[in-house]
């Protein structure tokens, strides 16, 4: 039996979202949903009936919401129709997700990186602190993807609107597990992926406050009322239109069973010798937990627990696509090498968190006689 605990990284597709995209297909002619024909109108209802369940879910109104082909597309979007707006500095915690940091390089715009505490927390006044007259955006995510550390975005949002300066929160990791209101909050944009909370892959959307200009950076035709170009995926819209309405059933229930689930690990697993779990023990998304493992390289660790039929990932970027540090935890001044990162979802079950809990002291134990 296989117990699968990497939600953070994607959670596996809801079997409403699923139904709703293979009843689509089986239905419906996949029709340009920009054409006058009555195929191309039943595309465009089906669109536009999906974004009022996302924006409703998220707290916006439809016409905020630009579908992308995901939070990394969303915040590039950001990022440029800032810097392209206003020429300017963007301001940018240390924690952010390397979608924020990466954008900001690649176009050129300059950067101020806000350090945060031990847990991941950045402390809103030194976010405050360090806008200027040339500022063109602020970038805040709503909670880390490695440690689950939940950020000031109220506060932030608010002092950025008193000073006039553009605000982006990168809620890709929030969405579903929070409760997020893009209007109630006041955010200016805010990037969202569809496949963090059990709909479909390659779909996002960017939020953009009504009122607000950005130059589209995907240009060609006039799909997304001119903002996004290139046809718009109609069936994992629908689907992801399907998991918003679920959710917004759903959603207390998950996340209460999911902070139930995690304080779990938090507890069993933080009292094992050499661990330290890492992050804000109360200012936490309620999904993910991340826990540091002394000297033992986490390649070995995954491997480990993947063969006692646990999938999770590490908190550091060594063990993904490259042999660097992560980050996130260099920023925390923690061992930025060795860490584990365990995240449940809306599939999860108890008998999830018990496998890890058994399974984790023997694989570290296990390893740890190797190296003797």
């Amino acid at each position: 039996m296989r117990h699968y605990l990497d939600h953070a990284s994607t959670s596996p597709l809801r079997p409403a979202a699923r139904l709703a995209m293979t009843d689509w297909l089986a239905t419906t002619s996949a029709a340009d949903a920009g054409r006058i024909h009555t195929e191309g109108h039943a595309t465009r209802v089906a669109l536009e009936e999906a974004r009022e369940e996302v924006a409703s879910f998220l707290g916006a109104r439809s016409r905020e919401v630009v579908f992308t082909s995901g939070a990394t597309e969303s915040i590039a979007m950001a990022v440029w129709g800032a810097a392209e707006r206003a020429d300017g500095a963007m301001v940018v915690p240390a924690i952010e997700h390397s979608a924020v940091r990466l954008s900001c390089e690649q176009f050129g715009t300059r950067c101020t990186v806000v350090p945060c505490d031990r847990t991941g927390r950045v402390a809103a006044d030194a976010i405050v602190a360090a806008i200027a007259p040339d500022t063109a955006l602020v970038h805040l995510q709503w909670g880390n993807h490695e440690v689950g550390t939940t950020q000031p975005v109220a506060e932030v949002v608010a002092a950025c609107r008193e000073r006039n300066v553009l605000v982006h929160v990168d809620a890709a990791q929030a969405v579903g597990h929070a409760a997020v209101d893009f209007d109630g909050l006041g955010a200016d944009l805010m990037s969202v992926s569809a496949h963090k909370m059990g709909g479909p892959p390659g779909l996002g959307a960017l939020l953009i406050r009504r009122g607000l200009r950005l130059r589209s950076l995907l240009r060609g035709s006039d799909q997304e009322r001119a903002r996004r170009a290139g046809l718009e995926n109609a069936p994992a819209i629908v689907g992801w239109g399907a998991a918003c309405r679920e959710l917004a059933a759903t959603a207390t229930g998950e996340v209460a069973w999911q902070h139930g689930a995690t304080e779990r690990l938090r507890i069993e697993l933080g009292r094992l010798d050499g661990i330290t779990v890492f992050g804000n023990a109360t200012e936490r998304l309620p999904h993910i937990v991340c826990l540091g493992i002394e000297g033992i390289e986490p390649q070995a660790v995954l491997l480990g627990l993947d063969q006692r039929g646990i999938a999770a990932h590490s908190g550091s970027a060594c063990a993904s696509e490259d042999l660097l540090p992560s980050p996130v935890l260099e920023a925390m001044g923690v061992d930025a090498q060795r860490s584990l990162r365990l995240s449940v979802g809306w599939s999860s079950t108890d008998a999830d968190i018990d496998a890890v809990i058994a399974a984790v002291p023997d694989v570290i134990s296990y390893l740890r006689r190797l190296s003797q």
